[in-house]
């Protein structure tokens, strides 16, 4: 099974070089099938130029430039639309998520689950440096997506996730042209039966460059993402739906390599049907 991994890019040369080659050194430990594509979203400050130097090194890194507007969803969709891998992981160009983790994620997928969900909020995960105001924001945000879903999953707007090919091919069309994207995939994947685990996961922020989300300029963009998810689901009679929204059990530690387990699976979840540990 092949692993892609989507890094959407935009004005990131000083930390995609590091967060690249931290990416790739995790793959190749565990000795996994993979490939890195860059996302450069119409940068300006030669961060393509950085990758095409680690791309000449290793030929499982690729650097493309989004055909789209300028917009971090577009700059996924770009990626989605262009990796060859059997499962897909969205990772953050800037260095906050932990590498290791894709390799967790990568398991869960090989143990046959649809989706590998990651919360930085529950036992045995970490978050270091994260803003105290863009903390709080995000707590209550994802609590009241939590409470509108039922879906037991305490960091939805999370955008560190990984899929199975034939999702995403069957969650699309996609709407979001920026960071509304984050919850537009795992809903969408979720209300239409697809199954998935969730596991602890670490962040820390960024070292270098600037956040590009804007809190001011978001707000109803989330808010129109899950009040259409949350519509399709109620009103569409399961049209969107899996054919076959049935997978058998399959159990799966949930922990980060070379670590202990906080807890054992299987930890899955339909609207609905509250299994998930968080």
């Amino acid at each position: 099974m092949r692993l892609s991994v989507v890094i959407p890019a935009y004005e990131e040369a000083e930390a995609i070089g590091p967060t690249l080659r931290e990416v790739v050194a995790a793959l190749r430990e565990h000795e996994l099938d993979y490939e890195v594509v860059v996302v450069d979203d119409a940068s300006r400050d030669g961060t393509a130029d950085v990758v095409a130097r680690i791309a000449a090194e290793d030929e499982g890194v690729r650097c493309i430039r989004s055909p789209y507007p300028n917009g971090f969803g577009y700059a996924v969709r770009a990626g989605l639309e262009a990796f060859s891998g059997d499962v897909v992981a969205i990772v953050m160009a800037d260095g906050s998520d932990d590498p290791n983790d894709l390799v967790l994620y990568f398991r869960v997928l090989e143990a046959g689950y649809d989706c590998a969900f990651g919360s930085r909020f529950m036992p045995g995960a970490s978050v270091v440096g994260y803003p105290r105001f863009k903390l709080l924001l995000n707590r209550a945000v994802n609590a009241g997506i939590r409470t509108l879903f039922q879906h037991g999953y305490n960091d939805t707007t999370n955008a560190f996730k990984a899929y199975r090919r034939e999702v995403i091919e069957q969650i699309g069309p996609f709407l979001s042209p920026h960071f509304n994207l984050t919850v537009e995939l795992p809903l969408k994947a979720i209300t239409r039966g697809f199954s998935y685990a969730i596991v602890p996961t670490s962040w820390t922020n960024r070292a270098a460059g600037v956040s590009k989300l804007q809190l001011n300029e978001m707000g109803s963009r989330y808010l129109f993402i899950v009040l259409y998810v949350f519509l399709e689901y109620h009103l569409s009679r399961g049209d969107y739906r899996r054919a076959d929204p049935s997978s058998p059990e399959r159990p799966v530690t949930l922990a980060a390599p070379g670590h202990a387990a906080e807890h054992e699976g299987p930890v899955r979840g339909r609207l609905g049907r509250r299994r998930a540990h968080s």
